[in-house]
């Protein structure tokens, strides 16, 4: 049998995975023996007051292309089958095979951990890793069990294997390229190669739970969360860049996560227990929780340049890559909920960065529009900040806010969002924190003071009887008024120094909205579809 060594190994052993003949297994290491482990094997190096800093090479984002599912006749008929729910053409057991021989002689790391705060939903998994810092990526990121007393017992009902350094071969494997993420739902397993981007891991489960919970009549959400000194829970929809995680670190209240959650019949429920915040451009001023995350022991920092003398970190820097991230517990947020738990939402804000400054900056959504904004998922990505974009922003639809990772049909979440709506009698909010005033390139992006002071003013209940006029083009419905936010900003025609050149643009946009929920349009009840903008 192997060497092994760690905090309380569980009974169920890697030889239930198939794992054998191998170097040394350490299980659950802590935080400070991971680090140890990271800096003698040359995974990475210490920043100024300690960091973990480390490269991921080539991969520095997700590689969609390279995700698969296994079509089985256990799962087969949930799955929206496309373009982001491929099937795995090559042999899945002859991969598991070659990864397992990949891993003989070699040392590996286990984390026995939770996926989901909620006892009654939670799934318990296993992360095996080659890399020492990929496990303290995994400690940080899910949901840590009492290793004292659980840990021994851990069975895992799913298991991610991570190795890195495995390419595969796609003429003989199946797969697109070298890079390989696959999971099998009969198998219960998901094995990722050829990458060294943590996020994988993380999306992976997130795709697992949600496959799982919609079964189980639980809305999962690629969301923030927080909760009120009065208990009263927010969720915060947003594509990256829409200020999802900022928003949600408020001072004023408690985060209860930054990123995934479950709404079931008991509540809203963090699917994670720790926070991957980007932090290119973080600001200590408009950030302070997450720039502060950047400065202690125990966080891992994904792609941040560093200065190799002082070992002081350049955040501004996008040498590496635009997605620079921090991976830290969610504990260093000091105004965090422990539990992971809160009650049914009182108010839902859907976040986008609209970047042809057309869309309010705040807007309250009947429930029919909330379906059509949620289906739709929009942001806009800008120019320059990834290749091939040219000088005019582009229009980004993600289905429920996250389509690479939905696995059922849209109209399962929607469905599932809309009833917790109607039986919570939950307020909906559309909040733009892109552009105003023009374009990018012309208009500047919302100061993020105002759009915190207008969410908060949402979230209070200031908001609540402020009358509001419908946006002429969108339907939407704007206030008309919010304390400690200038009038003029809150409608983007006023902003503009063109009106004309503003109904062209918002008339652009709504035509883009309309053709791109064309192909939803048959799943949605009328009133769905009629909350639309207007193109014409």
């Amino acid at each position: 049998m192997a060497e092994q060594s760690g905090w309380n190994p569980s009974t169920y052993g890697l030889d239930k995975h198939g794992l054998t003949e191998l170097k040394h297994s350490y299980w659950n290491l802590t935080g400070g023996e991971l680090y140890e482990h990271a800096i003698r094997r040359g995974e990475g190096v210490i920043a100024h007051f300690g960091p973990l800093v480390v490269n991921t090479g080539q991969h520095t984002g997700r590689a969609p292309n390279d995700k698969f599912i296994v079509r089985e006749p256990s799962s087969a008929e949930h799955v929206w089958w496309g373009k982001v729910n491929r099937p795995f053409t090559g042999d899945f057991n002859r991969m598991r095979e070659k990864v397992l021989a990949h891993l003989r002689g070699k040392e590996v790391y286990v984390q026995d951990c939770f996926a989901g705060a909620d006892p009654t939903y939670r799934v318990p998994i296993r992360v095996i890793t080659e890399y020492a810092w990929h496990s303290l990526f995994a400690r940080h990121m899910f949901v840590r069990p009492d290793w004292a007393t659980q840990a021994a017992t851990h069975v895992p009902e799913f298991t991610v294997i991570n190795v890195p350094t495995l390419q595969a071969d796609p003429e003989t494997d199946g797969t697109t390229s070298g890079t390989f993420i696959l999971m099998d739902f009969a198998q219960k397993l998901i094995l990722i190669g050829g990458t060294s981007y943590a996020g994988e891991t993380k999306k992976s489960i997130f795709t697992l739970l949600n496959y799982l919970l919609p079964l189980k009549g639980v809305l999962s959400m690629h969301c923030s969360a927080n909760i009120g000194k009065d208990g009263d829970t927010a969720i915060f929809f947003g594509l990256s860049g829409t200020g999802k995680t900022t928003l949600s670190a408020d001072p004023e209240r408690r985060l209860i996560g930054d990123d995934e959650h479950g709404w079931s019949d008991r509540g809203v429920f963090n699917f994670e227990g720790g926070c991957y915040a980007k932090v290119i451009n973080l600001s200590p001023e408009a950030e302070p929780d997450i720039y502060a995350c950047t400065r202690r022991f125990g966080t891992v920092l994904e792609n941040v340049v560093m200065d190799p003398i002082s070992r002081r970190l350049d955040l501004s820097s996008n040498s590496l890559t635009e997605n620079t991230r921090a991976a830290y517990p969610i504990s260093y947020i000091a105004n965090h909920e422990p539990s992971g738990l809160g009650g049914h939402p009182h108010n839902i804000i859907m976040l986008t960065a609209d970047a042809f400054g057309v869309l309010p900056p705040i807007a309250k959504l009947t429930p029919e529009q909330a379906m059509y904004h949620f289906i739709s998922g929009y942001t806009a990505k800008v120019a320059g900040t990834e290749k091939g974009l040219g000088k005019e922003p582009q229009a980004t639809f993600s289905t429920c806010f996250g389509a690479p990772f939905m696995v059922h049909h849209p109209g399962v979440y929607a469905e599932l969002l809309r009833e917790r709506i109607a039986k919570h009698n939950a307020t909906c909010w559309l909040v733009n924190t892109g552009w105003s005033g023009g374009p990018y390139g012309e208009g500047q992006r919302m100061k993020i003071a105002y759009t915190r002071a207008m969410v908060r003013a949402a979230l209070d209940g200031r908001l609540a009887d402020v009358p509001t006029e419908a946006d002429p083009i969108f339907g939407v419905h704007v206030p008309t008024s919010c304390p400690d936010v200038p009038s003029e900003v809150l409608k983007p025609r006023n902003t503009w120094k063109n009106p004309s050149a503003y109904d062209e643009k918002a008339k652009h946009l709504a035509k883009l909205f309309n053709d791109n929920f064309e192909q939803f349009a048959a799943g949605v009840s009328d009133e769905v579809k009629a909350s639309g903008p207007k193109a014409g």
